[in-house]
């Protein structure tokens, strides 16, 4: 089967756990057999932090789709200014600078994206349907999210394939917009999920989640968890001796860092916490500068700022390193989400994670047996949930053994493929 996957790049700042879910399914594919290709869109791939060498071109640019949507003028750029604008090294320093993952401001550019031939970005659409039609020619084309369905209704029709869309994490962007446009989006993002064969949600809360937002019909949604080659994290028992934290995401307030830097600091007021540390990695964008620099003041002033470490470098080959010595991880997203690879990520070495009863967490840590959940999601709440686990080191012993059990159990990459691929094959053969 040849399967083309459509996917946002993201140049490499910050975790992005959708992008790393989509390079691991493709991954999984092509071990499974099957001739898998993935395009990106908006900025370069990047694998294990190195942007991917002789990869494909990145399709609807950044810059170029952002500066023809902003400025009338230059919508008729001359092709050189347009290559320009799309090369390596352009889209590189876009993926850096602040706003390259904010939604605000982009209402009007999304809701473009969605219109696809109605659209400012019907050129690039043509792009893309070129180079699918006469390069890869696809049995099947996968789109990473929702928000690129503006290229679905085309490409069914031009390159006479079925098209099919996972889903995750669609509202964190638009439920961020201003409220007289995230209505609209929603209408918008219902009216182009028609025209696709299968929606595939990453967990049974965001499928149920989504089917309410997008009024999607109850067969047409499956819901396929994130899977990940277990056999690739290295089992450590969770540290005891040395009781250490962990958050293993983009180093931003919306993921709940400063939940757990607060909650860290009132752990560290208990005389039984005094050799507690805490580690943090993932990243970051132009935007998060100035509340990391907040939240280090904020620890220096409590005189905690040797008791936690940033480290820089979050690529598979350094996750190793990272998760071991740890005891726990907690990455305290301040509205839930819709799965949160970072998990399996933990469970898969042995570490226990802490989440909020927020969104799919709960189903995940559920299923798995992996960690624990707390409510309400605040810093008084989450240390006293790590709190009880510190003072129960037996407790953290068997749930680490249970998070890599589970790990393997229920979210490894190679079951997971199979859910997938059954539902590749129960769409084919209608266009056949």
């Amino acid at each position: 089967m040849k399967i083309v996957h459509i996917v946002p790049g993201f140049g490499g700042t910050f975790y992005c756990g959708n992008c790393l879910r989509d390079s691991a399914i493709v991954a999984s594919l092509r071990q499974a057999g099957h001739d898998t290709v993935i395009l990106p869109v908006y900025l370069p791939l990047v694998m294990n932090g190195t942007v991917i060498p002789d990869g494909p071109p990145v399709f609807y640019g950044a810059v170029s789709i952002y500066i023809k949507q902003m400025f009338p003028a230059l919508r008729r750029m001359p092709g050189w200014l347009h290559r320009l604008l799309n090369s390596g090294p352009v889209l590189r320093y876009a993926a850096r600078k602040a706003g390259s993952t904010r939604a605000h401001g982009l209402e009007a550019l999304t809701e473009s994206m969605l219109l696809g031939e109605d659209g400012l970005q019907r050129e690039d659409l043509a792009e893309i349907v070129n180079y699918l039609k006469y390069h890869e020619k696809p049995d099947i084309v996968h789109f990473s999210n929702a928000l690129l369905l503006g290229m679905a209704g085309m490409i069914r029709r031009e390159v006479g394939v079925p098209v099919v869309c996972s889903l995750q994490d669609e509202d964190v962007w638009i439920d961020a917009m201003e409220p007289a446009a995230r209505e609209k989006l929603w209408d918008l993002l219902a009216q182009r999920a028609a025209g696709v064969d299968a929606l595939i949600a990453v967990s049974d809360w965001f499928a149920s989640e989504m089917k309410r937002k997008m009024q999607l019909p109850e067969g047409k949604v499956h819901s396929i968890p994130i899977g990940i080659d277990t056999t690739q994290y290295r089992f450590a028992s969770p540290s005891l001796e040395n009781p250490t934290i962990g958050y293993l995401s983009r180093l931003c307030e919306e993921n709940g860092l400063g939940i757990l830097v607060d909650a860290f600091i009132l752990l560290k007021k208990d005389p039984r916490n005094s050799n507690l540390k805490l580690r943090l990695t993932g990243g970051h964008t132009g935007d998060d500068r100035s509340f990391i620099l907040y939240q280090m003041k904020n620890l220096g002033k409590n005189g905690l700022a040797d008791q936690v470490e940033i480290i820089p470098e979050f690529d598979f080959p350094n996750l190793a390193n990272f998760f071991s010595g740890l005891t726990l991880l907690s990455v305290p997203v301040l509205k839930g989400e819709g799965f949160g690879l970072y998990q399996l990520e933990a469970m898969a070495s042995g570490i226990p994670v802490v989440q909020p009863a927020l969104g799919a967490f709960p189903e995940i840590i559920e299923r798995s047996g992996g960690g624990v959940v707390y409510h309400p999601n605040d810093a008084v709440s989450l240390a006293a949930k790590i709190a009880t686990l510190l003072a129960e080191p037996e407790k953290i012993t068997a749930l680490g053994l249970a998070a890599r059990r589970g790990a393997e159990k229920y979210y490894d990459c190679k079951q997971v493929t199979e859910e997938l691929l059954s539902v590749y094959r129960t769409v084919l053969p209608k266009w056949k």
